[in-house]
């Protein structure tokens, strides 16, 4: 845990939160300004500033568990979809710097923009990126 982390003290029940889930490794809470009816975090316990430092067996550990509580959230709140949204970087939205997924429940007419402009690169331009990134 690191000290001056208000997510870990969030995550360890220092700073009293709507808790929805908790193990050994991970507390789930409700979002304190949600997007939505039901929004909420997978906070692991651990600090990790992001999915960099994030274990690899963590990183499964969380996304197993938040596929389980997406169908939660998604049938009991009666959700016509749902975002699972995870931030790296202020330039990519992050504004807590403590690792977290954000579960986000959509019904009809909730009025929320949660996406991206889609681009437009010509083919030759994907060509280029490809060769750079491709594994």
């Amino acid at each position: 845990m690191k000290d001056d982390c208000i997510f870990c003290k969030l995550a360890n029940g220092i700073i009293p939160t709507n808790t929805v889930y908790e193990d050994e490794e991970f507390r789930v809470i409700m979002d304190a300004a949600p997007a939505t009816r039901g929004h909420s975090l997978i906070l692991p316990k651990e600090h990790y500033a992001d999915i960099y430092e994030l274990p690899e067996e963590t990183a499964g550990k969380v996304f197993i568990l938040g596929k389980k509580l997406a169908a939660h959230l998604r049938d009991t709140l009666g959700a016509d979809g749902f975002n699972i949204v995870q931030n790296n970087g202020e330039t990519a939205g992050q504004t807590v710097f403590h690792f977290h997924l954000h579960l986000i429940p959509r019904f009809k007419d909730d009025a929320q923009r949660i996406g991206w402009k889609p681009g437009s690169p010509s083919e030759e331009e994907q060509k280029e990126i490809l060769k750079k990134i491709q594994i």
